[in-house]
């Protein structure tokens, strides 16, 4: 279940059944796996992207990037996985979709930050 045993406790004591928090429990499961399937759709097929990465040895505000793929897996409300460019690739430890046309992803070592991704630079 995804509600540690506190936050079970205290969705009881709000009158919740267990029944109920195991349906929302799923209903948070489902909503991650499609969020995942939506930041994987937005990086699938597209060549480049364009990001607000802060890049060390960058003047520019926006990086373009070329992405082999986005390969993502959930548990309960976490989204994690790998997003590989063209020479180097970075782990993801969560992400949601901002509009149609970008997403962002929070980058684990050796970003450490929340970064934009837009199919187009106008979209940043």
């Amino acid at each position: 279940m995804h509600f540690s045993s506190r936050e079970q406790a205290a969705l009881r004591e709000a009158g919740l059944s267990t029944d109920e928090i195991r349906a929302a429990s799923d209903a948070v499961a489902d909503a991650t796996e499609a969020a995942a399937e939506e930041l994987e759709a937005f990086f699938d097929g597209r060549e480049t992207v364009y990001s607000d990465m802060d890049r060390a040895h960058s003047s520019s505000d926006i990086q373009e990037h070329t992405v082999e793929y986005l390969d993502l897996f959930t548990h309960a409300d976490d989204i994690r996985g790998y997003l590989r460019f063209d020479t180097w690739g970075v782990y993801v430890e969560g992400g949601r979709v901002l509009s149609e046309d970008a997403v962002e992803l929070t980058l684990g070592p050796t970003v450490h930050d929340r970064v934009r991704f837009a199919a187009d630079r106008d979209d940043l």
